[in-house]
């Protein structure tokens, strides 16, 4: 624990009192992961229907590797672990939003090694250059989702692992789809909070204007999950990242098509992964904090 928050813990009158972190048999309760049994790179991802997947989204996703097994099950969470071209990767399947997101991320970071998160799904456009089927590769999320603000002010930035978006970036290249590097913008509601009118066609006059408002800020896409991942991974000394299909674009009135893309979107997010480990093995070696290019002349 670093010296700060010992500080605060120790003048918290409270802390005594408050719940445990709850664990059955001695595992965290709601992941029911042996931290043991986690790989260095988790892939974070949401039963959502509108990916097309026809099975949990973990094993989808698992089905992938060169080899796994299915090492934790709870009624909220599904995990996998697994290898694919040497890095030793986890996909864990949850529910949507940014509450679900921390739920991972918290007992994650408490009872395993891993080092970096990263989010696969799927998402909507919101920019005029971005199309259905094509991929957005995170560089910073805008915070427009409520969990954060129990973290830390809205002022600070939910931004990628500069390593991670390379990485992505790079793997994507091999991949003949069309690949958009930028912001995207995390929310909660999936109606009114989304410019979308809800029962009976409810909505408010200042929500008619959030598609146009976030389009004009130079927007990508839009989804639940990805300034939680980047937020607390900055926060807490991870790494994060975002890797989304875009299903549709009401910007542009291009109609939605379940699965759009997605399919690349998981193939880039491994790949890059498999760049990723290599290029930390290339800085252990090089006994390197960051990775740095190395120009072979």
């Amino acid at each position: 624990m670093r010296r700060s928050f010992s500080q605060l813990s120790h003048d918290y009158e409270h802390l005594d009192y408050l719940p445990e972190f709850k664990t059955v048999e001695g595992k965290p309760a709601l992941t029911g992961i042996d931290g043991s049994d986690i790989g260095e790179y988790v892939i974070m991802t949401v039963r959502d229907p509108l990916c097309g997947y026809q099975e949990d989204s973990a094993l989808a996703v698992a089905r992938h590797f060169d080899s796994f097994q299915e090492v934790a099950r709870t009624g909220m969470f599904i995990t996998y672990t697994g290898f694919y071209k040497g890095a030793h990767i986890s996909v864990v399947s949850g529910g949507s939003g940014a509450p679900e997101a921390e739920l991972v991320l918290n007992e994650f970071m408490m009872h395993s090694a891993a080092t970096t998160y990263i989010r696969l799904g799927g998402s909507g456009g919101w920019h005029e250059s971005v199309h259905p089927g094509d991929i957005v590769i995170s560089s910073a999320a805008v915070r427009d989702e409520g969990m954060t603000a129990s973290y830390v002010v809205p002022q600070y930035p939910a931004v990628a692992s500069h390593e991670v978006v390379l990485a992505l970036n790079s793997a994507a290249t091999k991949h003949n789809v069309a690949v958009h590097v930028g912001i995207t913008r995390s929310g909660d509601s999936e109606y009114c909070g989304w410019g979308k009118p809800s029962v009976g066609g409810y909505m408010q006059r200042n929500q008619l204007d959030i598609i146009d408002y976030y389009n004009r800020a130079g927007i990508l896409n839009t989804d639940r999950e990805t300034s939680a991942i980047l937020t607390l991974t900055s926060l807490f000394g991870f790494r994060g990242g975002s890797i989304c299909s875009v299903g549709d674009n009401v910007f542009n009135k291009e109609p939605f098509a379940a699965g759009g893309g997605h399919g690349a979107a998981l193939e880039i997010c491994l790949d890059g992964i498999a760049l990723l480990h290599r290029m930390d093995c290339e800085k252990q070696s090089r006994h390197q904090r960051y990775w740095t290019y190395q120009d072979e002349e």
